[in-house]
Formats: C-alpha cells, sequence, structure tokens
C-alpha cells in the first residue's frame, strides 16, 4: 500500500482577509480532493477570522508580519518557512507576492506557478515600467502563469512578453447551491422600512476600496432620485463592505438627507441572503480581474450593470444579462439603474439569463478540474 502523502502546494499571498482573490483561493483550497494536493498558505502580512471559511483542517497558515515599506527580514523569513514546508507547488498570486518566486528558486522549489488576479489603483492598466520591468525579470523563473481573465491573458503576453504556452486562463467559479435565486426576498433584513413589498433594491459588495469607485455608485443613486423624484418611495441602496470609501459615502447620503434610503451594513458573513433581497447588482470599479461578486449575484438570478473595464466585459453579457457602462461615468450609471427601475421584465429576463450563464459556464468543478490540471502539468 502508497502511503506517501499528496503533493504539498504553498500558496503565498499578501494578506488573507475579504477580498476576491482571497475567496477564491479558499473556493479552490475547500473544492480540491484531499488525496490530490495538501495545502498551506503563506500571508506576507497576516491574516484575518476570515481563514475560518477553510473548511479542510489540515491546512497550515504561517504569518510573516511584513513590516510597512522595505523589510530585507521578509525574504529570510520566507525562505526558512519555505524550507521548513518543503513544498512540492509553490503559487504567488499578484504582483506583491511575485518576488517570492525568487526565494522559492533559492529554497529549491521546483514547480512554480504565478497568477494573475487583477490590479489595484496604483498600477490600474499594466502600464507601470517599473512594475513591468520586474515582472520581466522575475518571469524565467515562473513555470506556469493563471489568468483569471482572457484580458490579463491578453497582456502578459503582449505586455510582459510570457509566451502564450505558459498560460492559462482560469474564470473563478461560483458555488451555484449557495448563492441561488430565491422568489421570497428576506425583507426581515436591514434597518426598520428599508425592505418592504414594492422597494426596488440595488445592491452592490466588495472592497470599499478607492479603486472600486463607491462613490460614483451613490452619486448616481442621487442622480436617478433626482431625475425621478416619485422613486423615493421604492428605491434603496444596499453596499455592503468595509473601506476607505465608506465614510465619504456615508457623507454624500447625509448631505443629500437620503440616509433611510440607502443601508452600509460593513462586512457580512451572509452575503448570499443579502443578495437575495436584491433587485439590481451593480458593480462601479475602475479595474478588474474576474469579479467574484459579479458572478455570485448572477448566481442569484440579477440583472448585473457593471463598467467596461478588465474581465467585466467577459461575464455580462450587453444586453442579455445586464449592461456595460463606460467607468466613472455618472450619467451612464444612473439612466442604466432607472431603465431596470422602470422595467420589470428586464429584470426578470436579465436576471434569468444571467443564472442559466454560471450553471453553464462558471460552476465550481469546471474551476477546480483546470487548477488541477496546471497543478498536474508543472509536477510532471
Amino acid at each position: 500500500m502508497n502511503s506517501r502523502k499528496p503533493p504539498l502546494i504553498v500558496h503565498v499571498i499578501y494578506h488573507l482577509d475579504i477580498g476576491g482573490l482571497e475567496n477564491g483561493l479558499v473556493n479552490l483550497i475547500n473544492h480540491i480532493p484531499s488525496d490530490r494536493y495538501r495545502h498551506a498558505i503563506i500571508c506576507l502580512k497576516g491574516y484575518t477570522d476570515f481563514y475560518q471559511r477553510i473548511t479542510r483542517k489540515d491546512v497550515k497558515i504561517i504569518a510573516l508580519n511584513k513590516e510597512e515599506g522595505l523589510d530585507p527580514k521578509l525574504y529570510l523569513n520566507l525562505f526558512k518557512a519555505l524550507r521548513q514546508l518543503n513544498p512540492d507547488i509553490v503559487h504567488t498570486r499578484n504582483l506583491g507576492t511575485m518576488e517570492a518566486q525568487l526565494i522559492s528558486v533559492v529554497a529549491r522549489v521546483k514547480a512554480r506557478i504565478h497568477g494573475e488576479h487583477g490590479r489595484d489603483m496604483f498600477d490600474l492598466n499594466g502600464d507601470n515600467r517599473k512594475y513591468n520591468l520586474l515582472r520581466q525579470l522575475i518571469s524565467p523563473f515562473i513555470n506556469h502563469f493563471i489568468a483569471v481573465s482572457k484580458d490579463l491573458e491578453t497582456w502578459l503576453v503582449n505586455t510582459i512578453g510570457v509566451s502564450p504556452n505558459k498560460i492559462t486562463q482560469i474564470y473563478n467559479g461560483v458555488n451555484n447551491r449557495r448563492f441561488h435565486t430565491n422568489l421570497k426576498k428576506p425583507t426581515e433584513l436591514g434597518p426598520t422600512g428599508f425592505f418592504g413589498e414594492n422597494t426596488f433594491v440595488i445592491g452592490s459588495v466588495g472592497r470599499m476600496a478607492a479603486v472600486k469607485d463607491y462613490p460614483t455608485l451613490v452619486r448616481a443613486f442621487i442622480q436617478t432620485l433626482k431625475k425621478q423624484p416619485s422613486a423615493r418611495k421604492h428605491l434603496r441602496l444596499l453596499i455592503v463592505g468595509e473601506g476607505i470609501t465608506r465614510n465619504e459615502c456615508m457623507e454624500l447620503t447625509k448631505k443629500e438627507d437620503i440616509e433611510n434610503l440607502v443601508w452600509f451594513p460593513g462586512e457580512r458573513t451572509d452575503i448570499p441572503v443579502l443578495m437575495q433581497s436584491m433587485d439590481l447588482f451593480v458593480l462601479p470599479s475602475l479595474g478588474e480581474g474576474i469579479s467574484n461578486t459579479i458572478l455570485e449575484a448572477m448566481s442569484c438570478g440579477l440583472p448585473v450593470v457593471a463598467t467596461r473595464v478588465g474581465g467585466n466585459v467577459e461575464l455580462v453579457k450587453q444586453g442579455v444579462t445586464g449592461k456595460l457602462i463606460e467607468a466613472g461615468n455618472l450619467n451612464e450609471m444612473a439612466e442604466a439603474i432607472l431603465n431596470y427601475y422602470t422595467d420589470a421584465q428586464l429584470v426578470k429576463d436579465h436576471g434569468a439569463a444571467a443564472r442559466q450563464q454560471i450553471e453553464a459556464n462558471f460552476s465550481m468543478d469546471a474551476m477546480m478540474n483546470a487548477y488541477l490540471s496546471v497543478y498536474d502539468k508543472v509536477l510532471h
């Protein structure tokens, strides 16, 4: 009988907290069969109780507690952690962890994978010369790349110069049993009077970081109310998440005296239920990889209004599952919201098409099998 343990993958991430990249990692670990691969996570910064979403009990998590700015000790601590764990595969994600690939070479890790999941405000379009030079210098040490969108795959080839046969494009999967349509809205949630039989809830979920541009969504909501004052009786705005723009958004609602029409519940663990209370999902991002929240909203049978950036154009089918608008375009966003608010059949048709698209193309099994194929390939 063969008692050899399954190969160990060490996932190197910057910080394990609520976020799309982190959510995808947790889903992957939870769905890969335990007899195929073992997992450990090295966090360059640290982790929050978000780690409790990992259902496997054999996943070791190491926090290196990186100091702000340049921290030379980080590289030594990372080397020690890799030597201690002795992984078969190291899988880094995004620019913030890419230098760990060089440490992996020194630590004699033979199989090395890097994932690109999207960019932040400091490199929104992936055209920062300094960062791209760093990527180009490290790329030869990486056995294989994973891009979560075709947009990122094309950028890796055309801008970074990675050979196409070293890249696999894999869409995020969504748990369509956890995120499902619910004909009976859970109106018992929220502040008194926020939900009701005739309310129309515009919703969004995500980190309230600058790159997500939530103030534009709040301003578009305000503009919609001004265009159609009677909508104050029915329109509601729900933005779930924490981040640096939350206070700005709250101040905007206070200034317009619409605090009773907007709810900012902060971070929540009951996202599926909150999504089922929405009628329309809006993602106002300035940049995006593949949005888990768009996939989850579509899985809940919601039409989606999203900005025409990154992988959003690969998820939202214009005029079929939702509407694509220009990033930062207040008027276009308000008009799209108003279109759905005034057309119940459009909401129903686009929501049904969205759910159908999830079931056909974005299953968790499809994502898991694609990752397994890459892991098997780099090992053998």
